[in-house]
This record gives C-alpha cells, sequence and structure tokens, in this order.
C-alpha cells in the first residue's frame, strides 16, 4: 500500500473515542504534495507564493515553507488583518490579494511598513491608490501595492466574459496608466502585478458532476492559453520600457501548474488549495495530487438497508450553486450523496454500494471538503495523521480566536 494511504479501519481505530465531528490532515500525503507541487517550478526560475485562504492554519503554513524552502517564497493573505496577524507569526512578503480603502487596513498597512516588513496590497483602480496615498502621505511611510491585470478571456467584441469578475484592468496602457498616478499621488510603489488565469487554474478538466460541459471547458482552457501568455508578456514588455522594475509578476493557481511555470513573463505561481487536494483538484489532468484534507462524521442512524445517515455535513463550498460544491463521501469507498437530500446542516444520509463494508452506528465516515481552507473555518483544529497513527492537533484559524472575513 501507498504509505501516504490511510485506510477507513486505521481511521476508525485512530478516531475512536474522539468526539466527532473532526477534521483532519494526513501529513503524509501533504508532505507528497508539496514536493509535487514543488517540482512544477524547480529548474524553472520561478517560485510558489502560498495562498493562506486555502489552508488557515499556521502549522500548515510552516509546514509547506521548511519543506521546500528553495522554491517557497511569501504568503498570499486575504484580508490586511490577516497579513498583520502573520507578520506577528514570523511571516514576511506578504501580498494581500483582495483590495481595499478602509482605514482601519491602511493602518494595518502602516504598521507593518513601520515593523519593516514586505507587504503589497492589489489595487485595480484610482480609488485604490489614493487611499493608499493618503495613508502613507499622513504616515510618512512608503506603501506597497500590486497591479491586477484581468486577463479572463472576452470574445464576441468583449460581449462575453469568461474568467472570474474581478479587475477592470485590461491593457498593458491601463497598468501603464495606474502606474503614473501612483507616481503622482506619492507614497505608493507599484511592486508587482498580479495576473490570474481563472478560466484555466479555475475550471477541472474531467468534472463528473456536470460531464456534458466538459468539453466546452477544455475549449476555454484551450483559448485562454494563447491569450493570457500574450497579455502578460505584452504587460511585462510595455513596464520594462518605462523603467518599471517589479519585484514580482503572479499568475496561476494550483489548476495551472502545469502550465504557468512556463509563462516568461510570470515570476512566481500561487498555490493553495492543491496542498490539502480538496475533491475538486482531483479533476484536473495531469497534477497527481493526494488526498490530504478531510473532516469525519459520527453515523448515527440507518433507515434502510443500504442507507446511512451522518450526524452533521452542510460543509457546502462558496462560488456557484451547483453540486460540485458540496462535500463527497471518500471512506469508506462506495458511498455517495442523496440527490435530494445531499449534505445537510444536521445530518446528512448517504447510500452504501455493493462494495461498502458494513458501517457501525457511532463509526466515522470521511469526507473531503470542496474547498480546501473553508474546512478551517468550521473546525477549531486540525488532527494529524502520520504514518497512519494520531500524532498531534494543531489549531486552525478559528481555534487562535482568529475570523477575518
Amino acid at each position: 500500500m501507498d504509505q501516504t494511504e490511510v485506510t477507513w479501519e486505521q481511521y476508525c481505530d485512530i478516531l475512536r473515542g474522539k468526539r466527532l465531528p473532526v477534521a483532519l490532515v494526513n501529513l503524509d500525503a501533504f508532505d507528497d504534495n508539496i514536493e509535487t507541487i514543488a517540482g512544477f517550478v524547480r529548474n524553472r526560475g520561478k517560485t510558489i507564493r502560498v495562498a493562506s485562504k486555502s489552508l488557515r492554519c499556521l502549522y500548515l503554513l510552516r509546514r509547506i515553507c521548511e519543506k521546500a524552502p528553495d522554491v517557497m517564497r511569501g504568503v498570499m493573505a486575504f484580508t490586511c488583518e490577516e497579513a498583520e496577524f502573520l507578520a506577528a507569526q514570523g511571516f514576511d512578503d506578504l501580498l494581500v490579494a483582495y483590495p481595499s480603502v478602509q482605514p482601519s487596513d491602511m493602518k494595518c498597512l502602516v504598521r507593518l511598513a513601520k515593523a519593516g516588513k514586505t507587504a503589497s496590497l492589489i489595487v485595480d483602480c484610482r480609488e485604490h491608490l489614493d487611499a493608499l496615498s493618503k495613508a502613507a502621505r499622513e504616515s510618512m511611510v512608503d506603501l506597497a501595492a500590486c497591479i491586477e491585470l484581468d486577463v479572463s478571456l472576452r470574445p464576441a467584441a468583449g460581449r462575453l466574459h469568461l474568467g472570474v469578475r474581478r479587475s477592470p484592468v485590461r491593457t498593458p496602457e491601463a497598468v501603464l496608466d495606474l502606474v503614473r498616478y501612483a507616481r503622482q499621488a506619492g507614497g505608493v510603489n507599484i511592486v508587482g502585478v498580479m495576473a490570474y488565469e481563472a478560466q484555466i487554474a479555475g475550471i477541472p478538466d474531467a468534472n463528473p458532476f456536470s460531464t456534458t460541459m466538459n468539453p466546452v471547458r477544455k475549449l476555454v482552457k484551450a483559448a485562454s492559453r494563447p491569450w493570457v501568455a500574450s497579455l502578460r508578456a505584452r504587460v511585462s514588455k510595455a513596464l520594462r520600457d518605462a523603467g518599471v522594475e517589479l519585484r514580482f509578476f503572479n499568475g496561476g493557481g494550483t489548476g495551472s501548474l502545469g502550465w504557468t511555470p512556463f509563462d516568461e513573463a510570470v515570476t512566481e505561481v500561487t498555490v493553495g488549495s492543491g496542498f490539502l487536494c480538496s475533491h475538486l483538484f482531483s479533476y484536473f489532468q495531469g497534477l497527481h495530487l493526494k488526498p490530504a484534507g478531510f473532516f469525519a462524521l459520527q453515523v448515527v442512524r440507518s433507515s434502510d438497508p443500504h442507507y446511512v445517515t451522518c450526524h452533521g455535513g452542510g460543509y457546502v463550498a462558496s462560488g456557484e450553486a451547483s453540486a460540485d460544491k458540496l462535500p463527497q463521501p471518500f471512506l469508506p469507498h462506495g458511498l455517495s450523496l442523496l440527490p435530494l437530500e445531499g449534505a445537510g446542516e444536521v445530518q446528512t444520509p448517504l447510500h452504501a454500494g455493493p462494495s461498502t463494508p458494513r458501517i457501525a452506528i457511532g463509526a466515522p465516515v470521511l469526507f473531503r471538503h470542496a474547498k480546501a481552507g473553508e474546512l478551517a473555518e468550521r473546525f477549531d483544529e486540525y488532527l494529524l495523521i502520520e504514518h497512519g497513527r494520531l500524532v498531534g492537533a494543531e489549531p486552525t484559524y478559528r481555534g487562535l480566536g482568529k475570523c477575518f472575513l
């Protein structure tokens, strides 16, 4: 058996006497994923920026950095307050990937700058730069910003939008306009560009929940790659020609690891969910990551032969409401959600297939969440499994009393 795998019988032994539900991390699979992910960028002159939103656990963030120090560079945070919290825990090179103009967030960035931390905030309009400039000038510090470039595919003269709706910055000229405005406003240094190809990195190649759309998804991804590469190259050249030196040019996500590291414009690739490999990331071609993050529910009833019902389980992922956002039963094998009930707030019924072993009342069923980090908002800690044994527990952000969004 693969040393990174843990059987259902082993999990039953590990969880015997534990209060359920619990969240767990298989450290052997987690470490294997770290090495696999690092391998995508090694020898290509790129680094990995870890997306904290997909982990929300200091121990796991530190473990990633310690296991692959040659390629792990910095953290992509999701709020300014989280970035300040991470800085206090010893992390540095922090990119806050979502803009804000709140005075409290500007104060966070000012405190980080005065403490000598490297931190930058995503911007995509003059209003963002105005807020940063005002805070910088009033506090007599320089603040750093990263321009988000929209690389969505917009065919039919822009009447269609294939990608995520984030930034209005879509051309080299728009990027340069923000650079010039930042210089004029004062107190703000443009240190990076982020160009996230969501329509490539965020769309599984073989989604089992909507198979008829998979050919369309593949066409969108194939059409997007040359467009994204061309736009990033043009922006990179325009900035060089204008004498703008960036610290980083960020792109990608777990789902585009097989492609983004080959983009010459990109200096770093963002990865988050791949480390825990929530179930959506088992449907990408060429990733070969191992499930590492789970939650376990108690079986509390059996309404009919071949049916068991778990207590709780309604941990539905964010995004478009669809079947692929539901958690999926993982162990024992052969279990499936019921189409008319799904994963419920207080109970989740499951159908047991012919290969499913008998599940006693009180036994655990393991599930995989659709998205990695959101599970941490439900649990105070992760139980840590290594070599088939429980070796400890580490708090999530929630377990530390932190809720950043």
